[in-house]
Formats: C-alpha cells, structure tokens, sequence
C-alpha cells in the first residue's frame, strides 16, 4: 500500500510538470498575440502625420507579410521622451515599444545615454539613399541606428499677390540673403501695409533655420561642447532677427495657433519654415492662387550660407528588446525602400521624405494649384539635397532656452558679442 501511495505521488508530481512545460511553451509561441502571430509595438505622436504615415507603411507591408501584427500607438512627444528616458535610465526595457519616433534634434542625446538600448540597423537599408542631412543625426560611431523619415526642410512661403502690390515678383525673392527679404518687407508694408513676417520670442526655430544654412551650430562637432562666444553664423543671425524688428516688418505672436492665423487672416506676407506648415496655409482654401514657395534666404557676409535650410524632422528607432529582427524589416521594406508607399505619404498626407529614389515618382512631381500650379514637392526636394549637414548633438534645447533669455538682453541694448560670450558661459556651466 505504502509502494503504491508513494507511485501515485510521482504520477501526480510528473504530469503537474508536464502540464506547467505545456503552459509556457503556448505562451512563448503566441509572443503576446493571442492568433500566435508575432506582435510589435510602435510609439509615435501626431494621428494625422507620423500616425498616419505608419499606418499606411503598416497596410503595405501586411501585403506580402501578413504574420506580423502591427500595433500603433499614439503619445504626446513629450510623454515619449519621459517614458524612454524613465526606462532606459532603470535599465528596464517592460513596456516598452519596438519602434519608438525621436525628433532628430533629440536623437544623439538618446543613442549616446543608451547605446546599448537601440539596435543597430546599418545594413538594413542603404543610408547612402537618404540625403546626408538625415544620416548623421541618425547614426552613433558610424553606425545607423535611426531611419530617416520627414524631412524638415524649408521655404520661404510668400504671398504673390502682396509682392506685386510692391512692385516684386516671385523671382525678386528668389535667392536672397536676409538683408535683401528686409528690404523687401519694408517695401511690401509701405504698400500693403502688412507686417512681412511673424515671430514668436519664446521660440528660436527661424535662428536654428539660418545657422544651419550656413553649416553651423549651437556645438562643436563633437556635439556636446558649447561654440557660441565665437560663432559668426550665430551673431549674424541673431543681427537678422534685430533688424527685423529694428525696420517694423514684425507680427509678434505667442503660440502655435496666433503663428497660423497671422498668415491664415493674411496679415503677414510670408513665411519662412519647414515644409510641414503647407496643409496649415491650404487651410485657408480663399487664398488659393496667392501664394508661391521659394528658397530660404541665406546668411549675409557668411560664405558658407546657402539658400537652403532645415527645421525639426523625425526618425524610427528600433530599440533593442523582443522582436527587434521583425521591427527592423518592417521599417526596411517600407520607410526604407518602398518608392511607391513614399507616393502615398504625398498624396495622403503631404509628408516629404528624404529617400531619393521616390523623388522621380508621379506624386514628387505634380503640380499644385493652390500655390498657382508649382510643383512645390519636387522643388522641396531639390532643396533638401543642398541642405548643410550639421551635428544637432546633445543640447538643442537647452542652450535654445539660454539664448532666448539672451536674445531678450540683446534687443534691450546689449553688446552681441557680450550677449553671446555670456551665453557661452552659462552653457558651459549647465552642460559640461
């Protein structure tokens, strides 16, 4: 009797484990998707462009490779960056997306706190297809980490109709230097008496848009060390924002929406900024026909500027958990090499890329009426190939909130080169 209880014990204690073995193998084959396929997660902001753009690369690769679920989830920028930096420095990867957007002036402060929390994705794609403007924030050491996705290039938006009420054409504007756009505004508002632009003093985007024209920045090249004491194109656009002001060809505005509706209510006669901002002056549907885009002006007395800049742009990043092979083909086969998925962010979205084989496609190269028929995708196109490779490095943000205090003690009556020898101070103090 004594035999038999102890047998039937082991009997128990051997299917018990049998059954616990059977558990987990079902759990590791369903890779947190109920069908069995396997799942990966994606974290981006902006239903109606970065989301959007994901969902059509998510429709295009479930073509040919149904298997994999994609999961798409939206965050405020903000929320993201809080979220990676709060795991990534625990050194814990729960939760935590497959592909994740970073803004490309945030990505080196990303890959160079964390290197070992992003997959390297060199090979993937040939990198030598996306303009180089793109690659270098992208990369670590030589090696892609990031793939490119909008391109931040800029124009200058003008209204043609106000030009010609002061005697300019498009081709008046086309080429310029800052100097010469001041002229013309001063020339526009005695006509029309509209301001020629609008700026918002808490944000320094039209300065980091004329530095980088002329190939430079806030940091060395390492991108981390502080160059502002003796950076030229940096004092030279901080006296183009000065005189701006000096000649009243000014709208001052406070946030996102009073920038839209200074140009929507045609209060101002144009914009210079990223391409990005087309769909918000569409939205005016009444000034279609009035306006034209043209190359942003460049530095005067620099050289180096030229008529072609960038401001913001983003990128996909493979971190480096579960799944990470399946995120990095899924971004290849579509952000990456898909010329006819690029022709369908155009059409649908009105999303520029960087990927240069989609720019001889049907999309690239149609015309658009509101801007009187100009083909302005392809000309934005031609003009981010020329854009300056600078090295965003690790502290945009942070010396932008040094020289907005700065800009303010400059245009009190401070000497700019004490201005930006002070700026360089406080920088090196805060960040090194």
């Amino acid at each position: 009797m004594k035999k038999l209880l102890v047998l039937m014990m082991a009997l128990m204690m051997f299917l018990a484990a049998c059954s616990s073995g059977t558990n987990e193998e079902t759990t590791d084959a369903k890779s947190g998707d109920s069908s069995g396929k396997e799942e990966i997660t994606i974290w981006a902001w902006d239903p109606n462009f970065n989301i959007k753009a994901m969902e059509i690369a998510k429709e295009y690769y479930q073509k040919e490779n149904p298997d994999l679920e994609v999961k798409v989830v939206e965050n405020a920028q903000a929320d993201i960056i809080q979220k990676l930096n709060t795991s990534l420095s625990s050194g814990t990867t729960k939760g935590l997306p497959n592909i994740v957007l970073i803004e490309d002036y945030r990505a080196q402060s990303f890959l160079q706190a964390y290197p070992d929390s992003f997959h390297e994705i060199t090979g993937s794609f040939k990198a030598e297809d996306f303009a180089s403007y793109k690659i270098a924030p992208t990369s670590l050491d030589g090696k892609n980490y990031g793939l490119p996705f909008d391109s931040g290039v800029t124009g200058l938006y003008v209204r043609t109709d106000y030009l010609e009420q002061a005697g300019y054409t498009v081709e008046d504007l086309t080429g310029i230097d800052w100097n010469e756009y001041i002229e013309i505004g001063k020339k526009v508002k005695e006509a029309t008496g509209k301001d020629m632009i609008t700026l918002d003093p808490n944000d320094q985007g039209i300065i980091r848009m004329m530095m980088q024209s002329a190939g430079a920045w806030y940091l060395e090249e390492d991108g981390v060390t502080p160059v502002l004491a003796d950076n030229e194109a940096l004092k030279v656009s901080f006296e183009m924002y000065k005189a701006m002001l000096d000649a009243d060809i000014v709208k001052p505005n406070s946030d996102w929406s009073q920038f839209v509706a200074a140009f929507n209510s045609g209060e101002v006669a144009s914009v210079p900024t990223g391409n990005w901002i087309t769909p918000s002056v569409k939205a005016e549907a009444s000034q279609s026909g009035k306006w034209a885009i043209v190359p942003q002006p460049k530095l005067p007395g620099i050289e180096e500027s030229v008529n072609a800049s960038n401001l913001g742009g983003s990128s996909w990043y493979v971190l480096n958990v579960d799944g990470k092979e399946a995120a990095t083909d899924f971004l290849a086969k579509t952000f990456g090499s898909n010329v006819d998925f690029y022709q369908d962010l155009i059409t649908e979205i009105g999303a520029i890329g960087t990927y240069a084989p989609a720019a001889n496609g049907d999309a690239y190269n149609a015309a658009d009426e509101f801007f009187q028929g100009q083909k302005i995708i392809s000309d934005f196109s031609t003009w981010s190939s020329e854009i300056p490779q600078v090295n965003y490095g690790l502290h945009t943000y942070a010396i932008d909130d040094i020289l907005i205090v700065e800009m303010q003690n400059y245009l009190s009556g401070k000497d700019i080169d004490k201005v930006l020898e002070d700026a360089q101070q406080q920088a090196e103090a805060q960040l090194q």
